[in-house]
């Protein structure tokens, strides 16, 4: 039995849940966003707090506990928002922004432009780090891993696109 379905989702001030047949509609200060929610599970929103059940069978706690889990990222992303850093490391590797394009120079023999996906935001405050933030906590990584997957960091030198928080276990140098 899922363990978070039982969790209550606590809204915070200025978020509001509504729920109309089978769409879920998440509001708040920064954005709204809508869940589909299928119907082996049970959402109840009442003075605040959210809670999730699963229908009558067994299988249908695993749902629950997923429909919990994304339901509580919306309330999250709507209310604080979700962001990822990261960093270019390797001489001359550089990222500007240009307009919605992310404009990025990773050593290859021309620069890459990437197309800023609608709902996310990127932002350069260096010229070697880049900020992806936005409501969505799904687009928001999958932005930054489509932008890391340009260059990955190797494990000799250490040299591509990471994440901040991400440790590059290094390799030695082949010896003579």
């Amino acid at each position: 039995m899922s363990r978070i379905a039982n969790l209550p989702i606590k809204l915070p001030n200025g978020v509001s849940v509504e729920q109309a047949a089978d769409e879920i509609k998440v509001k708040g200060p920064k954005g709204e966003l809508q869940l589909t929610c299928p119907e082996t599970v049970i959402v109840t929103v009442e003075e605040g707090v959210v809670r999730v059940q699963p229908s009558e069978h067994a299988k249908n706690s695993a749902m629950a506990g997923t429909i919990r889990a994304l339901l509580g990222n919306h309330v999250h992303g709507v209310s604080e928002g979700f962001e990822r850093a990261l960093e270019l490391i390797g001489v001359g590797y550089r990222a500007q922004m240009q307009g919605s394009r992310l404009n990025l120079t990773l050593g290859y023999s021309h620069p890459i432009d990437f197309e800023i996906p609608e709902g996310v935001t990127v932002e350069t405050p260096s010229p070697t780090a880049v900020v992806v933030k936005g409501t969505d906590r799904q687009k928001v990584g999958q932005v930054a891993a489509n932008i890391r997957a340009f260059r990955p960091p190797e494990p000799y030198k250490g040299k591509g696109v990471k994440y901040k928080d991400e440790r590059i276990v290094r390799k030695e140098a082949k010896k003579k």
